[in-house]
């Protein structure tokens, strides 16, 4: 469960990257000392004092006609409206510039709370030069220097003091599902489609959640919640008509759902983005049902189906495990075959295999296949056990896990897919050293 969500924002080259690298203990954001090199808000995950947080790295803000600024400045717009708390990063040795100013005035409108993290000062010379950035007007100003760890960890409690407590639903019981897609594929035509469907009673339980509309819905006499990713606040649906600036209103419906419907539009086909759209919830190791909208629409023949079935396929080898379902939102064309197929998937993610019935699965395809050798050495298999459900996750009690090749990993998941119904689910096999 995500607690929070951070925006860093500020003008070019103040070290942004640095230390949202430095927050989140990867090296995802590229970092030059060209002003400028973080366009596309990068996403990573914090953890501190037990609290996760949802970490957004932004391209940096400056008054001049520079490539790329209004993109820059819609995205930073977007990450602020989505942020709890927004950690403003300005160059100490530099000192207070009119871009600081200006970035400054616009976070003082959005309302939000702000952290000042005066960066770059790693030498008491320097610490005299924090005071001017006092006249901004902030609350919470941290002196930093993300570039060798200064101050992270004071700037990681503000944080955490400044959060509190997120109120979102957990609707306890209830199986949730969101809808997620490039804008225009028709999300918000598939949840009404779904809604209106006979014998289905829209809950008074209020639940609307800032990331996303939440509608709890009874049917056949079992609770649901569908998470619509596109009626997001009216300021908001500016920016849904930009594809690449759908993604972030995907994350946080994506880590609530127990299953995510992943929709494609089938008269426009697929585009980059539904990759990377579909890519966060196959990371988040949620069960996925692919859902290619529009079908009424399609000019077909005998073996259309099979045809765009194989180009799914191949455009998306990672969701090789999601059902594809072919409906029309518009004339509700097979939407009643969604719910099933939800409740199908979800159990299908929360399967447990007994270890008996397990290591005889596991035994087998090591005698049908036995693992290739790697300079002279064979990866065996000892034992293994079943750890986790959602997703169901395996582990390998092996001689030397470094011997575990990719491809056999991808031939042990695919006789546990053969052996048990894991269909829509991801699976995750790791090996560990015999103890």
């Amino acid at each position: 469960m995500i607690d929070g969500v951070v925006a860093i924002v500020g003008r070019p080259n103040t070290g942004k990257s640095t230390l949202f690298n430095r927050l989140i203990g990867e090296r995802l954001s590229i970092v030059e000392d060209t002003p400028g090199v973080t366009r596309d808000r990068i996403y990573g995950i914090a953890t501190w004092l037990t609290k996760q947080l949802r970490v957004i790295d932004t391209g940096g803000i400056q008054l001049l006609d520079q490539p790329f600024q209004k993109e820059i400045k819609m995205q930073v717009e977007i990450a602020i409206e989505e942020a709890d708390v927004i950690i403003f990063v300005t160059d100490g040795r530099e000192g207070l510039t009119s871009d600081d100013q200006y970035i400054s005035r616009m976070l003082q409108k959005s309302k939000k709370q702000v952290i000042l993290a005066i960066n770059k000062i790693d030498d008491v010379s320097f610490q005299d030069a924090q005071y001017e950035f006092y006249s901004l007007g902030f609350e919470d100003y941290i002196i930093v220097s993300s570039a060798h760890g200064i101050g992270v960890g004071d700037l990681l409690d503000a944080i955490v003091a400044k959060l509190g407590k997120r109120s979102i639903p957990s609707y306890e019981g209830m199986l949730k599902f969101s809808v997620i897609g490039r804008p225009n594929v028709g999300k918000s035509s598939l949840v009404n489609a779904i809604l209106n469907q006979e014998r289905v009673i829209v809950s008074e339980i209020e639940g609307t959640t800032r990331d996303a509309i939440d509608t709890p819905f009874i049917k056949d006499d079992k609770n649901y919640v569908v998470i619509d990713t596109a009626g997001i606040r009216k300021r908001g649906k500016v920016y849904e008509n930009i594809e690449k600036y759908s993604v972030l209103r995907a994350m946080s419906a994506i880590e609530r759902s127990d299953v995510v419907l992943f929709m494609m539009d089938g008269i426009t086909g697929i585009r980059e983005q539904d990759k990377h759209v579909a890519g966060y919830a196959h990371e988040a190791g949620k069960p996925i049902i692919i859902v290619y909208n529009k079908w009424d629409a399609v000019e077909k023949d005998e073996h259309t189906i099979n045809t765009v079935t194989q180009t799914i396929r191949k455009e998306f080898l990672y969701l090789s495990y999601a059902p594809i379902m072919f409906v029309s939102a518009l004339t509700k064309q097979r939407i009643h075959t969604l719910i099933p197929k939800i409740e199908e998937v979800f159990e299908n993610s929360t399967r447990r295999i007994t270890t008996s019935v397990l290591n005889e699965v596991i035994l087998d395809a090591q005698a049908i296949t036995p693992a290739p050798t790697h300079n002279g050495k064979r990866l065996k298999i000892y034992y293994s056990a079943q750890v986790a459900v959602a997703p169901p996750t395996f582990i390998l009690f092996v001689n030397e896990p470094e011997l575990m090749h990719f491809s056999y990993r991808r031939h042990i998941e695919n006789r546990l897919r053969e052996a048990f119904n894991f269909d829509g689910t991801p699976i995750h096999i790791m090996a560990r050293p015999k103890e």
